[in-house]
């Protein structure tokens, strides 16, 4: 099993996670609750932040009754006669259609000496008339219930609506913002005037208008918007056509005249803002004072609205901060007028349920077969090629696509998936450590955790240095000692000796009895695992005496550790198939290094190092034994005794080897020299009794093990 994977039932349990966290996402997106659906229009905000719509100039202009017109011609509401002569001043300018974002639903009021003496009706006569002139269009208000004690004058028994509707592809009533009541203008302005529409706008959640609907429902009939009503009649239709996606599909696009407005699927048209421009506006008091140029609204749309503080019509647009009501109107005919579109069709929640559900499967696939850093560039990846994707289709196609959503759901499904490996991993991590302290020492196992790639449990083959250690006659001093005591101090004995091997980087091949043998470079290679075995060996030997020491001044009695180190190819691996894990090597090093152990009770040593293992251990200081011919084998083993650091090289034995080495007739006496200055080297005496046997040469044949 690669070590950045889980274990097949950890695997199964743990895609419930992604998979749970998936329908967690699929019922969400289904109820789409306002958070979701005011992230989603942030991001579409954010788009048109980056690329607002170009300014072009379209024929569109709004007259704006500003604070400045409020000081100049008077507080308002203004006398109805007032607005009258601003109508008839604007139908002076031949505009293609004057329409009044401003609601006369009451009669005025308040007359001049003149209006008196006509009767109080003739501020409203005088607007009836210029209305009459033509090409005005009046807005109407939409309230969603019908307030049961509202007066004759605020019903919409008497909305004249002027154009008709032509329904195509099914009744689009039931999909269209409902409404049961009008707050309607004056009947005489109604029947006066060349159309009517609703102002009425629905913000979304957020408060931001980023749709202006074409078409409403009122009590069950269409009604027009004051854009779409103001477009009708400039372009001299007499009717709209609704297409509709059958009955259950909702609005496609609405027709006015020559010009085809892709909706949403509550006939409502999606916005896109351009820059708040000066060249749009122009002054109410311009008009009334005459100080127009004489095209300057000839042919165009004209709105007439306010922006002034006082008289609230004021709203949020998705490019941030607030823009007069009117203005969205004239936004909206802009976009029209020009051609340039900004639509959600009804596949695009089908395309990003798809896009949510695929991204959300690749994710937690990443999450599950990768490690965090893998899966956590896979998820930014991915989420990146969802968010630009959305980006592009705005940009190139006027497509709104939401990034959020996918995104979102990614991230539903990355997080919890993420923890969840993080905290399988963290427990198979401890279960590895937990089996690993027992084979290996502690900063190794932790390495392990860390370089998980540098750890293969499949059997393989590699070079390995090997030290075996065994108590010298021990069964014996076991019989004559207390059960209880001898425990105590052999387990004393070999947790020093594990801990040694353990400070070297060692790991415990096995402990028989108060036999300990040791492997170096597995599981992780070590380019010196020569150099620590022996350095091993004589931290092991050096303690070994010690050891014996300090219990011999208690009266106590130890043995002597012997010590066998070689190095040479073996096979490692977990030997204990499912059942259990054993993790230890197999091959001729491991049974050469445990004769070396062995011999020294025939050489009377108590380290025995091959040449195999000192020849990568430049520097170190070595007495030669000779060529050993051990039990079980056919060929030779080069060995030395090692000494310990800093210790003065052996001179005078290192010549009298070489005459031994060479078979000089010297060697005799040379080692009898050696023996009487040095009665007790164990080395010289090994050496002197094979001389004086008839050996020649450093050929030793140990046929016990």
């Amino acid at each position: 099993m690669h070590p950045g994977t889980l274990s097949p039932r950890a695997a199964r349990w743990g895609w419930a996670v992604p998979l749970v966290a998936m329908a967690t996402l699929l019922v969400t997106m289904w109820a789409d609750p306002p958070l979701l659906r005011s992230l989603r229009y942030a991001a579409f905000d954010q788009f048109q932040q980056w690329h607002p719509r170009p300014q072009v100039d379209a024929p569109v202009r709004i007259v704006d009754i500003d604070d400045e017109s409020l000081r100049r011609v008077g507080q308002w509401p203004w006398p109805r006669d007032q607005v009258a002569r601003l109508v008839q001043d604007l139908q002076a300018a031949q505009p293609a259609v004057v329409a009044m974002d401003i609601l006369f639903a009451e009669r005025d009021r308040r007359s001049t000496a003149a209006s008196a003496d006509a009767g109080a009706a003739a501020p409203d006569a005088q607007m009836t008339a210029a209305l009459a002139r033509g090409q005005v269009v009046l807005g109407f208000g939409m309230a969603p219930t019908r307030a049961a004690s509202a007066p004759p004058d605020l019903q919409d028994d008497g909305l004249a609506l002027k154009a008709g509707y032509l329904e195509m592809g099914g009744n689009p009533e039931a999909f269209l913002p409902p409404f049961a009541a009008s707050i309607a203008n004056l009947p005489e302005l109604q029947q006066a005037a060349a159309g009517q529409g609703a102002m009425t706008f629905i913000p979304d959640v957020d408060g931001v208008v980023r749709t202006v609907p074409l078409v409403l429902s009122l009590d069950g009939r269409l009604v027009p918007s004051l854009s779409a009503e103001a477009l009708r009649v400039a372009v001299g239709a007499s009717q709209y056509v609704v297409r509709s996606a059958g009955d259950t599909g909702g609005v496609v696009d609405v027709h006015i005249g020559p010009h085809v407005i892709e909706t949403d699927a509550s006939g409502a048209q999606w916005i896109h803002y351009a820059r708040p421009d000066t060249a749009r506006y122009i002054p109410a008091w311009r008009v009334l004072s005459h100080q127009l140029s004489a095209d300057e609204l000839k042919g165009k749309i004209v709105l007439v609205g306010t922006s002034a503080q006082g008289l609230m019509d004021l709203r949020f647009s998705p490019l941030g901060g607030i823009i007069p009501g009117v203005e969205v109107h004239a936004q909206a005919l802009e976009q029209v007028l020009t051609g340039h579109r900004l639509r959600r069709p009804g596949w695009t929640p089908a395309l990003e349920v798809i896009a949510t559900l695929l991204g959300c499967l690749l994710v937690g696939g990443l999450a599950m077969k990768r490690r965090a850093v893998g899966s956590a560039v896979g998820f930014a990846m991915l989420s990146g090629t969802v968010s630009l994707a959305a980006w592009q289709s705005f940009l190139w196609a006027g497509l709104l696509i939401d990034p959020i959503t996918p995104v979102l759901g990614m991230a539903l499904v990355f997080v919890p998936t993420t923890v969840m490996r993080y905290l399988q991993s963290e427990r198979r991590q401890r279960r590895m450590k937990h089996a690993f302290s027992r084979y290996m020492s502690p900063n190794l196992v932790d390495y392990l955790l860390s370089h998980p790639d540098g750890l293969a449990l499949e059997s393989r083959r590699q070079r390995c240095s090997f030290v075996f250690t065994d108590l010298a006659g021990f069964t014996r001093l076991m019989e004559g000692m207390d059960a209880a005591t001898a425990v105590g101090l052999v387990n004393r004995y070999l947790d020093r000796m594990i801990a040694i091997a353990f400070e070297h980087d060692g790991t415990l091949d096995r402990i028989v009895g108060d036999a300990v043998a040791i492997m170096f470079s597995a599981p992780v290679e070590q380019r010196d695992h020569e150099l620590r075995a022996l350095r091993c060996a004589l931290q092991m030997h050096a303690f070994s005496r010690r050891y014996v020491e300090e219990l011999a001044r208690q009266g106590i009695p130890f043995s002597e550790t012997r010590i066998g180190v070689h190095s040479g190819e073996v096979t490692v691996g977990n030997f204990g198939g499912d059942a259990i894990f054993d993790y230890r090597a197999l091959g001729d090093a491991v049974n050469t290094a445990a004769r070396l152990e062995g011999a020294n009770k025939h050489l009377g040593t108590l380290i025995c190092v091959s040449e195999a293992t000192l020849s990568a251990c430049p520097g170190a200081l070595a007495r030669p034994i000779g060529r050993l011919r051990l039990a079980g084998r056919t060929g030779y083993v080069m060995t030395y005794e090692p000494q310990a650091d800093g210790a003065a090289p052996d001179a005078a034995y290192q010549q009298a080897y070489e005459l031994v080495h060479s078979h000089s007739e010297l060697a005799l006496p040379a080692f009898e020299a050696l023996a009487a200055d040095r009665p007790a080297d164990p080395l010289v005496q090994l050496h002197l009794a094979r001389l004086r046997a008839g050996k020649r040469g450093e050929d030793i044949e140990l046929l016990d093990k």
